[in-house]
């Protein structure tokens, strides 16, 4: 709404203040004012179909507050959203509600830097505070892209912190080591086996229910109770069998 705001009001001091289409020097050749309508899109580009933009501005509008709505949970993401809505809204209301007529209105531009965006054969671009926006913003969603920053505040993990969280098994903890396989070994690691520490009578036996789990650990309680109240000299241990 800020940027919406900022927008109209600089259109509207512009348009009561500015010679129309007459120069208007700032700074020099770096900037000047240059009030203008523009029916068409950026450079004066299709003057004739000005309503095929305001039904694309529309379509943006709405795609931008749908995101908004159901996708955005990063700050980031909401500011650079909610700006570049902001100057989408501001030229979708000159379409449609400036002449010459509703839907098929032009857009007022008065900035004026020749030295920006010129290409052999066509002027220099004149804009206004709503193309800024469009343009900034723009840059600043390609940017959250690159660096990875999606719309649910979550982050890309980067390529050095997947190396550093490998370990000799993989990043995934697998059977084979992250640069192959290790000489000696064949194709594979060597793998713990699965019932080491268990005695040999009780192997491949299904695991204890919950009710056999309980009855061990009362029975394990019961040992130590008895072990604790035997005399120091008869307790059985590692020191009286050596």
């Amino acid at each position: 709404m800020l940027v919406l705001a900022a927008d109209q009001f600089a259109k509207y001091l512009a348009l009561e203040n500015l010679p129309y289409q007459e120069p208007v020097e700032v700074l020099g050749d770096f900037l000047s004012f240059y009030l203008t309508r523009n029916p068409g899109a950026a450079f004066s580009l299709g003057e004739e179909v000005t309503w095929i933009f305001t039904i694309a501005l529309a379509a943006v509008a709405g795609v931008i507050a749908w995101l908004a709505a159901t996708r955005v949970r990063s700050r980031l993401w909401a500011v650079a959203l909610g700006l570049l809505l902001g100057g989408v809204l501001g030229n979708l209301t000159d379409r449609l509600f400036r002449n010459p007529g509703f839907a098929v209105g032009h857009v007022v531009d008065f900035i004026n830097t020749p030295w920006m965006w010129f290409f052999p054969g066509m002027s220099p671009a004149i804009y206004n505070i709503a193309d800024i926006f469009i343009v900034c913003d723009m840059i600043a969603i390609a940017l959250l892209v690159l660096v990875g920053v999606h719309m649910d505040g979550s982050r890309d993990r980067g390529r050095n912190d997947e190396e550093e969280t490998e370990t000799l098994l993989g990043a995934d903890g697998d059977q084979f080591a992250p640069g192959g396989a290790v000489a000696g070994f064949g194709s594979e690691f060597p793998v713990a086996d699965a019932d080491a520490g268990i005695p040999a009578d009780e192997r491949g036996l299904p695991p204890l229910t919950e009710s056999e789990q309980l009855e061990v650990e009362a029975e394990a309680e019961r040992e130590a109770e008895e072990y604790e109240a035997e005399p120091e000299h008869r307790r059985p241990g590692r020191d009286a069998e050596i």
